[in-house]
């Protein structure tokens, strides 16, 4: 089974930058999006038979926002986590299956001079708490754009970044919990490597060069650990400043066999 999670900075955008044809072309089981931007019900799907979809909207037109684009019919779909503080930015679309919990979420960004971070360290507690409560009923796969490199391999120029948001202590730290809390960081169960990278600022040529972060992750519970079997950020696929991050799993994690 394929899960790709994508940021796509602005659904009616991408969709003029190949979007279609990378949908087509991959057939994935299962698309999360975020930063979709747009309602999405203003947004032409005709090209896409055979999918469900899913959305979340910020009250804020034009900002942020998520979905999830699916070929199996979910048991149950809930927007937002819960709280009326975190959820009126349309961050989080979460699927039940008989196996499993399917999260998508668009982390908020701790902005210039930090000026977010306390919003965003009490959104990340928040979130935890949710996925966390999630996981005690049934395993939980999580992805999207978390804002944040966690380690300095997660980021070609960690040094000048530190303290910059997404590269602070206290988002890494953050970010950490998430794994003292059991779930894995995806990727990096498959590959140990530098140099992969899934957002790249628009300036100075940085795709390009190769001068990236990566703030797009899946992570998932330690119970279908077995199931993964593959995890690869797509740096070939343009589009947008990031890049889709695809997951590779047995198919049974659905039905929970």
């Amino acid at each position: 089974m394929k899960l790709i999670t994508w940021n796509v900075n602005g659904l009616r955008s991408v969709m003029g930058k190949g979007f279609p044809d990378f949908v087509n072309a991959e057939q994935p089981d299962f698309l999360l999006l975020q930063e979709t931007k747009v309602d999405p019900e203003t947004v032409d799907f005709g090209w896409l038979p055979g999918y469900q979809r899913f959305w979340n909207r910020a009250a804020k037109p034009g900002y942020s926002g998520t979905g999830i684009l699916t070929k199996h019919a979910p048991l149950s779909v809930l927007n937002g986590i819960g709280l009326p503080e975190h959820d009126n930015e349309g961050r989080v679309v979460t699927l039940e299956y008989p196996g499993c919990y399917i999260v998508c979420v668009y982390t908020p960004n701790a902005q210039a001079e930090l000026a977010r971070l306390p919003y965003r360290l009490a959104w990340d507690a928040a979130f935890l708490a949710f996925i966390q409560t999630l996981e005690r009923n049934k395993p939980v796969l999580v992805a999207g754009d978390l804002n944040v490199a966690h380690q300095e391999i997660d980021l070609a120029n960690p040094k000048t970044n530190r303290c910059n948001p997404g590269f602070s202590d206290q988002e890494r730290e953050s970010f950490g919990k998430i794994l003292e809390a059991g779930f894995h960081d995806a990727f990096r169960e498959f590959d140990p490597s530098p140099k992969k990278y899934s957002w790249w600022s628009y300036r100075a040529n940085a795709r390009a060069n190769n001068v990236g972060w990566r703030i797009d992750y899946w992570c998932t519970s330690p119970r279908i650990r077995a199931a993964l079997t593959d995890c690869v950020i797509r740096q070939d696929i343009h589009g947008s400043d990031h890049c889709p991050v695809t997951l590779e799993t047995d198919s049974r994690i659905l039905s929970g066999v």
